[in-house]
């Protein structure tokens, strides 16, 4: 009797919303990845909420919110519990990146979906496996095999081989075969005849320039606005493809002796960097010969300075720049505020190096032709003054009352039915952390 194998797409399929599967194989149920977008709207994720608590395991295959950027919210909102799998990377440079977008929401909004332990929490279940291990899990899915495999996207990036009596279901999904400064190419090819092949289509139409022809246009154009006494602005993510264009920039500049300086800004620039530094063995193979053999690690950055605050790259020396912002979809972030800034002068450069995510606004701009004028709120946070802030004061006074009553109602509820007079149910710590709503304001921008 042959392998029962059941595929239901949650999100992601007929259109460019983040992934998510229910993967089936003999009643053991897998969640293939746990995608959100940067616009995290809940209501994305209503598919998955029916079948969380079905789930066995999880497994991620890319550090990045389109492949598990709903993992916290899922875990903390939706009862997902089940055990989590990645490679080290992922692991890593996903908690990472939920990082920076949780700290880039909450400047300018009373974001709530989810908090930084909720964060921790969900990646506190991930066991972490190494290229082609084998995990064999036991109870519900005896028999079943899972092992990660190069992908060649993302560093750490994961297509996942899963096996049962014989028969080899592969997940491969943005998968890159070229080799990169960073990245060994995938290994897809090396799946002989798999059962079930379960992979994406969005590139297919897309015309790949060759890497060469790809570099000279990006730093012929970086090159030009610099000249010209302009900034350049790349919007970027976290900690996935933004690797490969901090080094091809590194090398550049190197072998050319080029002197303008380059800013990687993000709320974790810096502990990305260290983690990345550590990460060699899953690099490419000429990254890892160099550093066996002459101990440089690619790295060790000698040309890009790292920022965590606004507040830093106001400081540096006025003149021509490049700064690596995230976020990528210029929805919020350092790079929406630098945009704000820079836009409306025509010397400077907003370079995309990849597609903006449906709905947002680095995809407005990338539109042919592209948009004269484009409306772009900006939202920040302030203290409340005056009557608001006694109205807040009150408000949370009341809400404090009405817990301390709840409290003491569930302690006496609790005595009772114990029959223990040594019963001590304490109130509930309310915990005040001044969160203000945001103020925003509509502000339109010709670009030039």
């Amino acid at each position: 009797m042959g392998t029962s194998v059941q595929v239901t797409p949650l999100c992601g399929v007929y259109n460019e919303n983040p992934l998510c599967y229910l993967l089936s194989i003999d009643g053991f149920n897998f969640l293939v990845d746990c995608g959100w977008n940067d616009l995290f709207d809940p209501n994305l994720l209503q598919p998955l909420s029916k079948v969380t608590s079905t789930i066995d395991a999880v497994l991620l295959s890319h550090p990045d919110t389109i492949h598990l950027g709903a993992l916290p919210y899922a875990m903390k909102q939706l009862g997902l519990s089940a055990p989590v799998y990645s490679t080290e990377p992922v692991y890593r440079l996903g908690l990472l990146t939920m990082y920076d977008h949780y700290l880039s929401r909450k400047q300018v909004s009373d974001f709530d979906l989810f908090t930084l332990d909720d964060i921790d929490a969900a990646f506190q279940t991930v066991t972490r496996l190494t290229y082609s291990q084998n995990y064999h899990f036991s109870g519900k899915g005896e028999g079943i095999v899972i092992a990660p495999h190069v992908a060649g996207h993302l560093l750490g990036g994961t297509a996942w081989k899963i096996t049962k009596d014989g028969e080899d279901v592969i997940y491969a999904v943005d998968f890159n075969h070229r080799k990169e400064r960073h990245l060994n190419g995938t290994v897809l090819e090396s799946f002989v005849r798999p059962a079930v092949l379960i992979t994406d289509a969005y590139n297919a139409l897309s015309n790949q320039p060759s890497s060469r022809q790809r570099d000279k246009e990006f730093l012929d154009a970086i090159l030009r606005t610099l000249r010209g006494d302009g900034n350049v602005l790349l919007p970027v993510d976290t900690a996935g493809r933004v690797l490969e264009l901090i080094l091809t920039l590194e090398q550049y500049w190197e072998e050319h002796h080029v002197s303008y300086p380059i800013y990687f800004l993000t709320y974790v620039a810096s502990s990305t960097i260290d983690y990345v530094k550590s990460f060699l063995e899953w690099m490419s193979d000429s990254i890892a010969k160099s550093f066996e053999h002459t101990r440089d690690n690619a790295f060790i950055l000698k040309h890009v300075t790292l920022l965590i605050s606004k507040e830093e790259l106001e400081k540096v020396p006025d003149g021509p720049k490049i700064v690596l912002a995230s976020m990528a979809s210029l929805e919020v972030g350092f790079s929406h505020d630098i945009f704000v800034e820079w836009a409306t002068e025509a010397k400077n450069l907003v370079l995309f190096t990849e597609r903006g995510q449906f709905a947002t606004l680095a995809r407005m701009l990338q539109a042919d032709p592209p948009p004269k004028a484009v409306k772009v709120t900006i939202r920040k946070r302030v203290p409340l003054v005056g009557e608001e802030l006694i109205a807040y004061e009150e408000e949370q006074s009341r809400i404090k009352k009405e817990e301390a009553i709840k409290a003491s109602l569930s302690k006496e509820e609790d005595v009772k039915a114990s029959q223990e007079s040594d019963a001590n149910v304490g109130d509930p710590m309310v915990i005040d952390s001044g969160n203000v709503p945001a103020l925003s304001d509509g502000m339109v921008i010709h670009l030039c």
